[in-house]
């Protein structure tokens, strides 16, 4: 994509403004930011792909093709134009104005010093818009910089930030190999034009701080689930947790201690919402894991809360909704299975609405688990083909496999890869027909 000039002034100044709000995990989705997977994919190597995170190498063409199609069920069950927006064209946009590209340079410069950026700082400035986006994505620039890298983890969103409430929460990466990315995102909400109206409900996170939002499910608009992860350290769960209590109505915020592993590196890599009272999980982690769970509750004052040990996880949800969430198994029943599809997300499932999911086709025995449990499970080619004829009614529960083979082998499943902006805003959990927003 490429912009035409535009003075400052000017700039976007039809663009529509976005307003971000997210309530719940399982509300019906209005919007969402993804990143298809473009030329910063085919830049990964054998030599270079541990560094970069990567397990394997992903052909790029194939990856595209399976992210163009998760994109297109996405668009069908919206509904709406605008629906899913790149992450790389709202990145591009805010690089048509000079105070952004400086900004993102200038953090750059400062927060990865490892990286020498500030020894050719003034060689970035001199970039135009389309050369310097390509650099954030790629690395690559028209004056070979040394010591660059590609950014091929951008197709996964989710880790970029999180929305709770009308609240941003931008991260800040584990990982030298995701820094770059935080910087990015944080140069998007800052200077896009499509976000004027959320640039006072930024929350950011103090230097080395880690937080991804991997880690973050907002369960309604009182609770919040944080991981305490690989990613995600206590330090950001504390930083996040106070934020929420001083600037949002959430008032209880559950953490979850995670093994320190690439296995199990984001709490969403084992556990997720498919309804409002339905999860899937990793049942060695959450279901027969004993205290490892503690609950934060907003005090008298916003800055000061409690806190609280409880058994596990399913306890914790109990408390919250009067009554238990009902844990399905990745993987099923058979302990070699869980680890296998956990292994290629079984559990990372992505809830478009109540009771409709995607999941990657592969993990057979996680769709079987779900049709087990009420759900219609259909190929995302059919439900592409015959939306228009038959389309689903609401209150269905549909399971929709995509593809994956190769999108997959980059360890992050349909959660990973989308950034919800916005979803309908639900009165009372558990009653999806009443919102406050209805959709069209």
């Amino acid at each position: 994509m490429r912009l035409p000039p535009s003075t400052d002034c000017q700039l976007h100044a039809h663009m529509p403004k976005l307003k971000p709000f997210v309530s719940s995990e399982t509300a019906p989705l209005r919007q969402v930011i993804v990143h298809t997977p473009g030329p910063e994919m085919s830049l990964v190597s054998p030599d270079n792909r541990i560094e970069l995170l990567f397990d394997d190498v992903l052909f790029e063409e194939t990856a595209r093709e399976e992210h163009r199609q998760l994109c297109a069920v996405i668009e069908t069950v919206v509904g709406h134009k605008d629906a899913v927006l790149q992450v790389g064209e709202l990145l591009l946009e805010s690089f048509q104005l000079e105070d952004a590209r400086l900004d993102f340079i200038e953090n750059l410069c400062r927060i990865m010093q490892e990286r020498n950026y500030q020894a050719y700082e003034s060689e970035l400035k001199q970039l135009s818009p389309d050369e310097l986006h390509r650099f954030a994505l790629t690395g690559q620039s028209p004056t070979p910089l040394r010591d660059t890298f590609p950014s091929p983890n951008l197709m996964f969103t989710r880790d970029l930030c999180s929305v709770v409430e009308d609240h941003v929460i931008l991260s800040y990466a584990a990982t030298e190999a995701r820094r770059r990315e935080s910087i990015l995102i944080g140069t998007i909400f800052r200077h896009n034009q499509r976000f004027v109206d959320a640039r006072d409900r930024l929350i950011t996170l103090p230097p080395n701080v880690t937080f991804e939002g991997g880690d973050l499910l907002v369960i309604n608009e009182k609770t919040v689930l944080i991981g305490n992860s690989e990613r995600t350290s206590l330090g950001g769960v504390m930083t996040v947790t106070r934020a929420l209590f001083e600037r949002t109505g959430v008032e209880r915020v559950i953490v979850v201690n995670l093994p320190k592993k690439r296995s199990c590196m984001h709490l969403d890599t084992v556990f997720t919402f498919a309804d409002e009272l339905q999860a899937v999980v990793f049942p060695r982690l959450i279901r027969t894991q004993a205290y490892n769970v503690f609950v934060f509750h907003r005090g008298a004052e916003p800055e000061r809360f409690e806190a609280e040990i409880l058994p596990n996880l399913p306890a914790a949800l109990e408390e919250v909704f009067g009554k238990p969430v009902e844990f399905l198994k990745c993987g099923g029943e058979d302990e070699l299975d869980q680890k296998r599809e956990q292994w290629t997300d079984g559990a990372n499932l992505f809830a478009l609405e109540p009771g409709v999911v995607l999941a990657y086709e592969r993990n057979h025995k996680t769709f079987d688990e779900l049709r087990q449990n009420g759900y219609r499970v259909v190929d995302a080619e059919s439900f592409l083909s015959y939306h228009r004829e038959s389309p689903y009614q609401s209150g269905d529960k549909l399971a929709i496999k995509l593809v994956g083979t190769e999108l997959s082998r980059g360890r992050g499943g349909p959660r990973c890869m989308t950034m919800p902006l916005r979803r309908e805003a639900v009165l009372s959990f558990g009653a999806k027909e009443r919102t406050k927003e209805k959709r069209g």
